[in-house]
């Protein structure tokens, strides 16, 4: 069984945010390999299936960015997933916009769901980071990150949401380096 978790914040004002790209990654991933309706379950929506004959779970944490790892500690213990059997695709301000990296375990970098997480579940999962640029200025990062994506921009995030849903049988495989060359490139 594998676990795919999407951060961001429940708030419909913050559907289209730069920190709500997790989101947004799951809502396709489920449309694509048409999982189930989603259902409040664990503290998130959840939804299941398979890809390619393997069992999936697919979230949104409902905890808010800062709480993410309530709603994974529950759902990793309820369904007895291993933490090195987790996808979490999140926004990172470090990657130049509209480009992946994965990670296994790791630091943070600050991001507070990522922060959450690990406090409840430890660092062994692996990372999909979606770059959304830095503002030039630090004390720019909250309104940044919760500013929606321009219109430019949205056409952009649209298509690399569709490349990592597209390619996501590569993550589910642990092809983490395949997967985000493909991405990257396509």
């Amino acid at each position: 069984m594998l676990l795919m978790v999407g951060l961001g914040n429940p708030d419909p004002n913050n559907k289209n945010n730069r920190h709500n790209i997790g989101f947004r990654v799951i809502d396709s991933i489920n449309k694509k390999y048409s999982l189930s309706k989603q259902k409040p379950k664990f503290k998130g929506l959840l939804t299941t299936g398979k890809i390619n004959e393997q069992k999936v779970f697919a979230i949104k944490p409902l905890t808010f960015m800062n709480k993410s790892g309530v709603c994974v500690r529950e759902l990793l213990e309820y369904f007895k997933i291993s933490a090195d059997n987790i996808f979490v695709f999140h926004d990172d301000l470090d990657i130049s916009f509209g480009k992946i990296k994965t990670k296994f375990g790791g630091s943070s970098a600050g991001h507070n769901g990522i922060e959450s997480i690990d406090k409840c579940i430890g660092k062994e999962y692996s990372r999909i980071r979606i770059g959304i640029n830095h503002p030039k200025e630090k004390h720019s990062v909250e309104k940044h990150v919760l500013e929606n994506f321009t219109d430019e921009e949205e056409a952009e995030i649209t298509n690399l949401i569709n490349k990592i849903s597209s390619s996501v049988t590569m993550l589910l495989e642990k092809k983490l380096d395949l997967f985000s060359s493909k991405v990257n490139q396509i």
